[in-house]
């Protein structure tokens, strides 16, 4: 495909990277990512990958914008407040891009529909907040062999990883159980700076322009944290795959998915 004179214009500080260029943006825009969650970290990944000429963009999300949201999920406005989540996010991504196309299902995402959205697309973004649904899209990801970046929020801390079918640890290989419940407080209950879900977020959709561009070295096997109230980064090296993750590993006894409680993906980021 030939980059059309409005296309060279609108990316061409793309273009001049050299990791990018016309070959990298191009590839951008042949491509589709599905967000799991229109919500913090939702948001701003979808803002950033409709101006970085990602062609196809899914949202996934049952949920509607309520005041409480507008702290920290910036593609959402007052005038939104009652409106379908995806439907938001999707005239916000159009409003910066036209271009983009923008599938929407308003609906909850659980194992009898995650892989059949999740199939369509080349990298899948966690946005969600609970535990049941960040073990849910591990385990459709891996069974899919669709590649994905984990992200969570909580108070002033964020953290992300990156998986990539056959080169590193699947979520599950690092957090192999569900926490008991209600071990770990939620955003609602404990809070989280509007902030942290721009930062993380926008360090999503720079995990998924890399992999689609092929620039760069992905969060792969390893864990990078943020300490937003000491303003400190870190990086963990994760443990290597070992072949005996239960669902990513050389005999899985995960095989098909399962919802560990309902609704399983209260998406609140």
């Amino acid at each position: 495909m030939a980059l059309t004179d409005e296309q060279i214009e609108r990316y061409s500080r793309h273009i001049l990277l050299k990791e990018v260029g016309s070959k990298g943006q191009k590839k951008l825009l042949e491509a589709k990512v599905v967000i799991i969650g229109a919500g913090g970290l939702g948001c701003p990944v979808g803002l950033y990958l409709a101006a970085a000429g990602v062609g196809t963009i899914g949202v996934a999300d049952a949920d509607v914008v309520d005041l409480s949201n507008l702290q920290r999920q910036v593609a959402h406005t007052t005038a939104d407040l009652g409106k379908p989540k995806v439907e938001s996010l999707k005239e916000s991504i159009q409003a910066i891009n036209p271009d983009v196309k923008v599938n929407t299902y308003q609906e909850f995402i659980d194992s009898s529909n995650i892989r059949q959205i999740i199939r369509d697309y080349d990298f899948v973004i966690d946005g969600t907040d609970n535990f049941a649904a960040k073990f849910l899209i591990n385990d459709a990801c891996v069974m899919e062999k669709k590649p994905f970046c984990h992200a969570g929020i909580l108070r002033f801390n964020g953290q992300l990883m990156t998986y990539i079918p056959g080169q590193g640890p699947c979520y599950r290989c690092v957090f192999k159980e569900m926490p008991p419940k209600d071990a770990i407080p939620t955003c609602r209950q404990a809070g989280v700076i509007g902030a942290m879900a721009g930062v993380i977020g926008c360090l999503q959709a720079m995990e998924a322009v890399k992999f689609i561009t092929g620039a760069g070295k992905l969060l792969v096997g390893e864990l990078q944290t943020y300490d937003g109230l000491n303003n400190v980064f870190r990086k963990v090296k994760l443990p290597p795959c070992n072949g005996k993750c239960a669902v990513c590993g050389d005999n899985p006894t995960i095989t098909e998915l399962v919802d560990y409680e309902q609704p399983t993906c209260e998406l609140k980021h």
